[in-house]
């Protein structure tokens, strides 16, 4: 089995999940053991899914103030654990290929490993919730057409990140990329480095 299949299996997985109670309050329940690839890619698409549907109640247009100020929050939280976890999975590949005799010529990537699968989770998202726009019953049919048009474009962009995924793999596995991670430079969550935050604490 190809890496990318095993991924796209583990990401709608956790979004047919999550659309069982299609609740984001509800709790994850990762079916798989830490020591697990699997493990980190089902939490990163169930992180991906519950902040994909937090994105929908926000642009509510008659959500209460108070509420939305509040989901704003959540998602900045959601996104730092996102960000965590794309750290985790890049640490994976790390581990995976430290031994690796890496060519004098190899090359840099412009994105870990992880940022591209993070791409892909996303992706898994789209189809999904494009695909159920083509099979709505309360639209007329241009409607249906035009999200079917759209969905044939990301079912190319599926094939297209998953070629380009596998050959970043292979070019790692066989030296001819390096993988170099920056840790998160992020710096609104920071007390420390965000002016709002330490000026507020004067």
């Amino acid at each position: 089995m190809k890496q990318t299949e095993l991924f796209w299996r583990v990401f709608n997985e956790a979004i047919a999940d999550y659309h069982k109670h299609d609740n984001v309050d509800e709790p994850l329940r990762n079916p798989y053991d830490k020591s697990q690839i699997e493990h980190l890619l089902y939490h990163k698409n169930w992180v991906d899914t519950v902040q994909w549907h937090f994105e929908d109640i926000i642009r509510n247009p008659d959500i209460d103030p108070k509420e939305a100020l509040m989901l704003k929050r959540r998602i900045d939280a959601s996104n730092q654990v996102r960000t965590d976890m794309v750290e985790y999975i890049d640490s994976y590949f790390l581990d995976k290929y430290k031994d690796v005799e890496v060519r004098p010529d190899a090359r840099i990537n412009t994105e870990s490993p992880a940022w591209a699968v993070d791409r892909f989770s996303i992706l898994a998202l789209k189809i999904y919730h494009m695909k159920i726009e083509t099979e709505r019953t309360d639209v007329d049919e241009a409607h249906r057409q035009a999200c079917a048009r759209k969905l044939a474009v990301l079912r190319e962009q599926h094939d297209d990140l998953a070629t380009a995924i596998e050959e970043l793999i292979d070019d790692i596995e066989n030296g001819r990329k390096y993988m170099k991670v920056y840790k998160q430079m992020k710096m609104y969550n920071d007390p420390n480095l965000n002016p709002v935050l330490y000026n507020n604490k004067k």
